[in-house]
């Protein structure tokens, strides 16, 4: 089956930079849809970025122009490339890989930004 494993995150100051990488065991190339989500304490998990096998991408209004979303099939990796970094960026990151209605998830990883 398929499994995730996020990796990247950690403590940065408001303005820095992180980037995440979610590793796939299996092959991602038929995976349609591949995304990073994430979850603050008290809050819903949300989408925070989103990228089809076709290059498409999509992202929540609050990140645009600061995250960009990327995937590297022939290495089983999903990246998300967190820059300008906020306070309220503070989450549990989430990888997920929508295989054509089928979602799996990874752990998470902890990103955590200081003011």
């Amino acid at each position: 089956q398929v499994h995730l494993v996020e990796s990247g995150g950690g403590l940065v100051q408001a303005g820095g930079s992180l980037r995440l990488s979610c590793t796939s065991s299996a092959s991602i190339f038929a995976i349609n849809a591949m995304g990073w989500y994430r979850q603050a304490p008290g809050k819903q998990r949300e989408m925070v970025a989103r990228i089809t096998s076709g290059g498409s991408t999509n992202y929540v209004d609050s990140v645009k122009g600061r995250f960009t979303i990327s995937r590297d099939n022939a290495k089983n990796t999903l990246w998300l490339q967190m820059n300008s970094l906020k306070p309220e960026d503070t989450a549990v990151y989430y990888c997920n890989a929508d295989s054509w209605g089928v979602n799996y998830w990874g752990k998470g990883t902890l990103v955590t930004v200081s003011s």
